[in-house]
């Protein structure tokens, strides 16, 4: 009983270590499990993957298991930052880590890449050259643009000019689209596509945003692509943009939104009714999109959100908060414009709070160069 107790101190206090006092996989604080062949501590979440990976990695409670003494060992010698500079020591920078809010595929695939294919330890470099490679190509399931069937389609990544072309057949020599990867993002949307390995691809046509929602079965290819997809783009943005560094262009990468949902909207003379809409925005190129559907291929429209030195504001609006439309009580909001003034209904109170601090957050950020020429650009194409 002594030596559990003993074994049992040494492991809470190993895991309140800098380093190990996060999950070694996706950063969640205070892990409370770890793996005693890989000498990592890991969370909940991230233990269950570790499962499914039993010739490669075996896990344990650190408060509810039996540790024996050669474990407990172990676990003294290796910890997360040995263990990182073990299993993340090539680690591209293009190569997506995953974080706590992340899905599951992508935690899935970086824990599998780390430790069951040990892609980052400078053994092989294989899966460097697949994803940096000249021609990346695979089929995936595509959802119809105007209906929500999923129909194979072939899909064609290069390097060489910079492009992700989709074919509506295999053999088809004729593309149905060539997007540059300029203004290419890709992310996650499992619960949006509907599927667990949902993947949504937006860029521009004709200045406006064009979803593509696409998945595969294989967790492994759809990951691949993703981070295809970033290293093309890091290839791009660093002949682009030469005297950058790395650093500067790794988060253009991937442009998450910062905010998405639904709201109502009503017209430039507010007295046109209001119309349920699905809106999202991003904080890295300061616009509101707003479409019917979360799945709908085009946007309806787009409102830039510049600085408040520039006349742009957002607030609670007095007359949406009072509003009872049809029994129910809807919370408003008042975007400001230098050219109009939007007004936007949320069902709850909790979602006009997670808009208006959204809203100016992007207010607050200073604008770029390239800000004011995506705001001139919106501004004409109106």
């Amino acid at each position: 009983m002594a030596s559990l107790e003993r074994n049992n101190k040494i492991l809470l206090d190993l895991v309140r270590q800098p380093g190990n006092n996060i999950c070694a996989d996706c950063g969640v604080p205070e892990p409370d499990w770890a793996s005693y062949t890989l000498g990592i501590f890991v969370c909940l979440n991230c233990s269950g993957m570790h499962r499914n990976l039993p010739d490669v990695s075996k896990v344990k409670s650190i408060r509810l298991d039996h540790w024996e003494d050669s474990l407990v060992e172990f676990m003294q010698e290796r910890g997360n930052c040995a263990a990182r500079a073990i299993f993340e020591k090539c680690v591209p920078a293009f190569f997506y880590r995953p974080q706590q809010k992340d899905c599951i595929v992508l935690k899935d695939q970086w824990i599998r890449a780390k430790y069951e294919r040990r892609e980052f330890t400078g053994e092989n470099n294989y899966y460097q050259q697949v994803y940096q490679s000249d021609l990346f190509e695979t089929t995936l399931w595509k959802k119809g643009k105007d209906n929500k069937h999923f129909l194979k389609r072939s899909f064609l990544l290069s390097r060489k000019d910079f492009t992700l072309r989709y074919f509506i057949k295999g053999d088809s020599k004729v593309p149905k689209a060539v997007i540059s990867v300029n203004d290419l993002n890709a992310v996650f949307q499992p619960e949006k596509v509907g599927h667990a390995h949902g993947l949504q691809i937006s860029y521009l046509q004709d200045k406006r945003m064009r979803n593509l929602f696409v998945y595969h079965e294989n967790g492994k290819v759809i990951v691949s692509l993703f981070n295809a997809l970033r290293a093309t783009r890091l290839a791009y943005l660093q002949r682009k943009h030469p005297t950058l560094r790395d650093n500067d262009l790794i988060p253009q990468l991937t442009r998450h939104c910062l905010k998405e949902g639904y709201m109502e909207k009503t017209g430039p003379t507010q007295r046109e009714p209001f119309k349920k809409r699905w809106f999202t925005l991003c904080s890295m190129d300061r616009k509101l999109l707003y479409f019917k559907t979360p799945l709908d291929a085009t946007e309806l429209g787009a409102v830039f959100i510049g600085t408040e030195s520039h006349g742009y504001s957002a607030s609670e609006s007095s007359s949406g908060s009072k509003s009872t439309r049809g029994g129910r009580r809807h919370c408003g909001i008042s975007l400001q414009t230098p050219g109009r003034q939007f007004v936007f209904l949320c069902e709850q109170e909790q979602e006009q709070r997670e808009w208006l601090e959204a809203f100016r957050k992007v207010i607050s950020q200073p604008m770029t160069p390239e800000d004011y020429a995506n705001e001139a650009n919106l501004r004409r194409g109106k």
